[in-house]
């Protein structure tokens, strides 16, 4: 017998994919959803959005891209990989992204990844949606630890992370390869009792 298997999984294996997306209100009125088909456009521009090609690693060039894409993120939620929302006003186009990624139920952690569309940006949406996902992520899937990293030059996410509770860890020395070079990044978390 190995040492990991008397440490029980933090999460069941098949949880995730046994559940339903759900949707997801925030206060402000915005709602986070399943992605669709139909925001195929929104990924698109989200791919040529200078802003968010140069934080995240979007590359989206077409719209049977945007849709395969949109597909893929069905797939990972099924194989328990990924749980990934579009940030919309109700009945309206995905206007953002939100989820998580690098998902490991066994060790109950996650990673979240976000951007906003700039019709989203400074209303305080991704703080809000973030806080709505970290619950979700806690209080229905069962995880234990969240990450929320960023490059140290992007403030905004900063402030994204310190909004939603996440405490600030340290900084991880060239962490990700950006278009312009390597970046340090945060690491932000959060941990079941923090909230």
């Amino acid at each position: 017998m190995t040492a990991s298997s008397l440490i029980p999984p933090v999460v069941p294996a098949g949880r995730l994919a046994g559940m339903e997306q759900p949707v997801l209100g925030l206060p402000s009125g915005w709602e986070l959803r399943p992605w669709e088909f139909g925001d195929a456009d929104a990924l698109l521009a989200a791919g040529q959005d200078q802003a968010i090609r140069h934080w995240n690693r979007l590359l989206v060039d077409s719209s049977e891209g945007a849709r395969q894409r949109i597909e893929r993120m069905r797939r990972r939620w099924q194989g328990e990989l990924s749980a990934i929302w579009a940030i919309a006003r109700p009945g309206r186009e995905a206007a953002g992204l939100i989820g998580w990624g690098d998902i490991d139920l066994a060790g109950g952690s996650a990673e979240i990844v976000y951007w906003l569309l700039p019709e989203a940006r400074g209303g305080g949406v991704a703080a809000e949606a973030t806080e709505r996902v970290s619950r979700w992520a806690f209080d229905d899937l069962g995880l234990h630890r969240l990450r929320l990293c960023h490059s140290v030059a992007n403030p905004a996410s900063c402030r994204v992370a310190e909004k939603a509770g996440y405490s600030l860890e340290g900084t991880m020395r060239s962490a990700l390869l950006h278009a312009d070079g390597w970046h340090d990044e945060h690491l932000h978390a959060l941990v079941q009792g923090d909230v």
